[in-house]
């Protein structure tokens, strides 16, 4: 009865990984709001709903997981990018005039520069780390990196045209990426072995052995 229990105690602290509903919460978004970006759609309508509950609620739940997993580097990584998105949607918002006529009167975009810039600054962090995590990863980073870049530049008016290109299209490669990372964090598990391979780590910084 005691090994019985000792079992069932261990079944119970099994969790699964929430890097998937991360990852996809990550994908979707950035596929709408690139699709705007890229002139595919127009309008920030559709938009804002997926970046509340897709880009900043499923983030956030999994930020929440990877903090329970003891995983600083998830946590503060899905944490970051969820309330990203929970000012952005209340950004567009402001700007679509839905809290009143003063708020979007008096919007200055480079406000959101300075957002963009210090993002910039914490994803480049964050892809150092992401080189000892896998390659998929990685790749993700790295295009976050260019989102950033491209969103701070076009902020401040600087080349306004080429960054907003590079941000677009590093956006959708964020969004393609991470559905592949999301379908890969489910099927390697659910099959048991490597189905959709996601590349080892650099080994740079940290030891793998």
């Amino acid at each position: 009865m005691q090994n019985e229990s000792h079992s069932y105690s261990n079944v119970k602290m099994i969790s699964a990984d929430p890097s998937a509903i991360g990852l996809f919460g990550l994908a979707i978004v950035t596929l709408v709001a690139s699709s705007q970006k890229l002139g595919i759609t127009t309008g920030l309508s559709y938009a804002i709903p997926w970046a509340i509950f897709l880009g900043a609620f499923a983030q956030l739940f999994a930020c929440i997981q990877d903090a329970k997993h003891n995983n600083t580097f998830g946590s503060t990584a899905f944490g970051a990018f969820a309330f990203f998105w929970f000012g952005m949607g209340a950004s567009w918002l402001i700007k679509l005039g839905v809290f009143g006529t003063i708020l979007a009167s008096n919007i200055d975009g480079k406000q959101l520069g300075f957002v963009f810039a210090g993002y910039l600054v914490f994803s480049l962090f964050m892809t150092l780390g992401a080189m000892e995590t896998h390659k998929v990863l990685f790749i993700i980073f790295v295009l976050i990196d260019f989102l950033f870049l491209g969103l701070t530049f076009d902020a401040f008016g600087i080349a306004a045209e080429l960054f907003h290109s590079i941000a677009a299209y590093a956006e959708l490669g964020i969004g393609i990426m991470s559905l592949y990372g999301t379908g890969a964090a489910v099927l390697n598990v659910h099959f048991g072995r490597t189905f959709l391979p996601v590349g080892a780590p650099f080994g740079i910084f940290k030891s793998h052995n």
